[in-house]
């Protein structure tokens, strides 16, 4: 069953306008249509009540919090509401704050929340070496701080930190760079995915519109056909022989109403794209009707059958069926015959079409060259079949179309 997809764009939690593509990732807190203020500021809590707690644990060797160390962990969080739009800059300015917050000898704890957050935005977004940058850069500063500078920096009496909590913190950055890396991956294949849905609905778009212009084509023109010829006569005949003329109404109505018929089949499957066509579609089975609607044009046609007749799927009875359907209406339409004939052969393989007429042509494209013959390459085509056309050696005009032969489908 062919999965559905909705065209609907999701809301944003707080309310904001619709996402603009795909299902939303971790990184989609920074919205197009506005700033993330409540992922911000629940970010914001966190890390001013989790600083807090952190400076408890370290007032033996870090010092305490002040109003600077506050407005340096505000600042670094309000930064975050442009982590989306301007994620390079935000992700340096947060990398800036952070290195401030450490060497002023402030406790250790989630202002490398903000830090996370900032490079997880900027990778994600596509500035990988930026958010590398940033953090490559912090991490530098933070050694140089715990390493070299911390004499000359608070806390008084501070000492150097010890290398084993180096790797610790390396190992953090490499998790974040990690992380965001899986995200942004993630990412680009949601992207690739749709990319390819909708190239897919594109697809079956187009060759949906293309099998309904084949079908109006192969009715409208052979009935329309029918009707003109018949018109032409009616008129003709309309004073010297009203009977002959009423016969030709009487064609013009029932080739008229068929065609109503196939055209409204055509357009309910169209609005109804889900469900089965109520009536079946055409096929050789209604050749017989194809040959009384060329007789009342004035064309005869003569029917064989070659090789022993098998039963034919939808798609290939309905493909012969619209095949020599043109092919018919091609012949009263530009052809100056008035006989035609019709080969039908069931071979090993493949089912043989032949439409044949001993012309002389009417007009240049006799052979129907037109969207008639295009749209009969294109039925044969699709299952794998060919079609010929082209002018006969001893004159008139010869369609011929090879149908790969496949058996009847039958319910399990």
């Amino acid at each position: 069953m062919e999965e559905q997809h909705s065209t609907a764009r999701p809301m944003r939690p707080w309310g904001g306008p619709p996402w603009h593509d795909g299902p939303p990732g971790p990184w989609r807190w920074a919205a197009r249509g506005g700033l993330p203020w409540f992922s911000t500021a629940a970010v914001t809590v966190f890390v001013q009540v989790g600083s807090t707690f952190a400076a408890h644990g370290q007032t033996e060797y870090r010092a305490g919090l002040d109003v600077f160390a506050r407005l340096l962990l505000l600042l670094g969080t309000a930064l975050l509401l442009w982590r989306g739009r301007h994620p390079v800059a935000v992700v340096f300015g947060v990398a800036a704050t952070t290195m401030l917050y450490l060497g002023a000898g402030y406790p250790y704890g989630p202002v490398f929340v903000t830090v996370a957050l900032a490079v997880f935005a900027a990778i994600v977004a596509g500035h990988r070496r930026s958010a590398w940058a940033a953090i490559g850069m912090l991490w530098l500063g933070h050694l140089l701080i715990s390493h070299w500078l911390y004499r000359w920096l608070p806390p008084s009496g501070d000492t150097a930190a010890s290398w084993g909590g180096e790797l610790v913190v390396a190992a953090w950055v490499v998790a974040i760079v990690a992380v965001a890396e899986l995200a942004r991956m993630r990412r680009e294949q949601w992207a690739k995915e749709r990319a390819e849905r909708a190239e897919a609905a594109r697809r079956r778009a187009d060759e949906e519109r293309l099998r309904i212009a084949r079908e109006l084509h192969d009715v409208l023109a052979h009935s329309i056909s029918v009707i003109n010829v018949q018109a032409g006569v009616g008129l003709a005949l309309l004073d010297s022989d009203p009977e002959q003329a009423r016969t030709a109404l009487t064609t013009i109505k029932s080739a008229s109403k068929e065609a109503l018929g196939e055209v409204r089949q055509v357009l309910e499957s169209l609005r109804t794209p889900g469900d089965a066509p109520r009536a079946p579609a055409p096929g050789l089975d209604r050749l017989p009707e194809l040959v009384d609607q060329a007789a009342s044009a004035g064309l005869t046609v003569e029917v064989t059958r070659e090789g022993r007749a098998v039963g034919l799927a939808p798609g290939a009875d309905l493909a012969a069926f619209r095949i020599v359907q043109e092919a018919l209406t091609n012949v009263v339409r530009h052809s100056g015959s008035r006989r035609a004939r019709v080969t039908i052969g069931y071979g090993a393989g493949a089912l043989d079409l032949r439409i044949e007429d001993d012309g002389p042509a009417t007009q240049a494209d006799a052979g129907g060259s037109g969207n008639g013959l295009a749209g009969m390459r294109e039925r044969a085509a699709a299952l794998g079949g060919t079609i010929e056309a082209g002018p006969r050696p001893d004159g008139g005009f010869r369609v011929r179309a090879s149908i790969p032969l496949r058996p009847k489908e039958t319910p399990s």
